[in-house]
């Protein structure tokens, strides 16, 4: 089914327990014939509940509220309509935090964790300010500033919307982040044009235009295509991004990239012929696939 068509549900579900709300859940997932409805029905009540994945099973037996019927109904609807999970529910897990999240910005990928954690081991303790361009939800910027103590993370965003998502969350989690978070709005590194940087991060767009119809589609009909889609066989930002990096990287600054997995050796190169960078590595992801380059500025 797509978002064009909403499936018909009751709008009440049996209020009792927490087994009768997944119970109910399942059932009505089943009826509009979503796969594994039992296991999405556990995902979307812990979602809601904000708890592990098993805590709803395990505590069958426990109260459910009102207010927490309502929101899972509403979130099943979404799920049947064919909108992802994270997008169902609203919000994503993200290492150690929980965003917020909407159609206006890309769901965070446990892709993106790993380059987190690559970039907090290799940025130098000294390592200042620090930059994450193309920010979305904010995942990346706001694990920076969570994990690591810096002088200032700037995110940057092309798009107005996500900035919005991005700031909500920042404040939302104002009292956890060790690091002040600063937001810009404009195209890649163009909003930073007078500041000088120890690192800069990204995870742009890398999906070529001639590979959207092979997208699943609870991406490529819902995820937006900005955050998604990128000119020159999906390589156009990320060659941008490597050609403005250096004027805003101090000597021995970071950069951050992850890419297409298929592209991981066409970008190392375009960096490795690029007289600026020194210190070109191209990373794995867990599950072995080459999804990052790093490279230093001489």
């Amino acid at each position: 089914m797509n978002k064009s068509s909403p499936p018909y549900f009751p709008t009440t579900l049996p209020i009792g327990t927490i087994g009768d709300l997944l119970a109910g859940c399942a059932s009505m997932l089943e009826s509009d014939g979503v796969a594994e409805p039992q296991r999405e029905a556990r995902e979307i009540v812990a979602a809601v509940l904000d708890v592990p994945k098993f805590w709803a099973a395990a505590n069958s037996v426990a109260d459910a509220s009102p207010d927490v019927a309502k929101a899972v109904i509403k979130a099943a609807m979404r799920r049947a309509m064919g909108a992802p999970l994270a997008y169902a529910v609203g919000r994503a897990s993200f290492r150690h935090l929980t965003l917020e999240v909407d159609e206006r910005v890309l769901i965070p990928r446990v892709e993106t964790e790993i380059l987190v954690e690559r970039v907090l081991e290799r940025c130098d303790p000294k390592a200042r300010r620090i930059a994450d361009i193309g920010t979305g939800s904010g995942a990346i910027a706001l694990s920076l500033a969570f994990e690591g103590e810096f002088a200032r993370v700037f995110a940057t965003d092309i798009s107005l919307d996500a900035i919005h998502v991005a700031a909500a969350n920042a404040a939302s989690l104002g009292k956890v982040l060790k690091s002040p978070v600063e937001f810009r709005h404009g195209s890649l590194l163009a909003p930073l044009k007078r500041e000088m940087l120890h690192a800069i991060v990204c995870n742009p767009p890398y999906v070529s235009f001639a590979e959207l119809p092979d997208l699943p589609a609870d991406v490529r009909d819902w995820e937006p295509s900005l955050a998604l889609l990128s000119p020159q066989d999906g390589l156009a930002m990320t060659r941008e991004i490597i050609r403005q990096a250096p004027q805003h990287l101090v000597s021995d600054g970071l950069l951050a990239l992850e890419v297409d997995a298929r592209r991981a050796g066409t970008v190392a190169e375009m960096v490795s012929v690029d007289e600026r960078y020194v210190a070109v590595e191209v990373l794995l992801d867990l599950a072995g696939r080459e999804r990052f380059v790093f490279a230093r500025r001489v």
